[in-house]
């Protein structure tokens, strides 16, 4: 199972879309932990939204539609549509 997930933090009033086909949990941890990227140092990314997918090629698409908007508008939209 692959997923397709939004992380928002609060600190940065910011979106992070991505995906993986890990445990959801233990990537969210990683997002918070201190490492380099855009989500490192932060620590407040919670999800606030998930998809689900049975191959890691359906997953990579969609993250890929999701950030070719380049909408914060969509982004909540999908989140108020969940």
């Amino acid at each position: 199972m692959c997923f397709v997930y939004i992380l928002y933090s609060s600190t940065l009033d910011k979106y992070y879309t991505g995906y993986t086909c890990d445990e959801l949990q233990k990537r969210i941890l990683k997002h918070n932990s201190n490492h380099k990227g855009f989500t490192g140092g932060i620590g407040d990314w919670m999800l606030v939204y998930k998809e689900e997918y049975n191959t890691k090629e359906e997953a990579v698409l969609r993250e890929k539609e999701i950030k070719k908007k380049k909408s914060r508008k969509y982004i909540e939209w999908l989140i108020g549509a969940d």
